[in-house]
């Protein structure tokens, strides 16, 4: 647990767990979890994935004009837009 009130991401990578190690940890205590406690953790699963990519939205629609060139680029006939591989063929 951080227990520095750092954020996570402020850490040097060397200082985390991996990925990888975390899915397993989490594996393994999974296996000893009732039905009920499993539904728990499922509710407070969702309730982070749910809060990460609000996050995640408003970051985004924190940068200026964003909206408006997304909206923008969607009302631009397919028509106006050039294939990429004829602009350079050598990507």
């Amino acid at each position: 647990m951080n227990t520095d009130n750092s954020p996570i991401e402020d850490k040097p990578s060397a200082d985390l767990v991996s990925v990888a190690e975390l899915q397993r940890q989490l594996n393994e205590l999974l296996k000893q979890l009732s039905p009920e406690r499993l539904q728990v953790l499922t509710d407070f699963a969702a309730y982070l994935a749910n809060a990460e990519s609000e996050a995640a939205t408003q970051e985004l629609l924190a940068i200026p004009g964003l909206l408006e060139r997304i909206k923008q680029n969607q009302a631009t006939p397919k028509t106006d837009y050039t294939n990429w591989r004829s602009l350079r063929s050598d990507v």
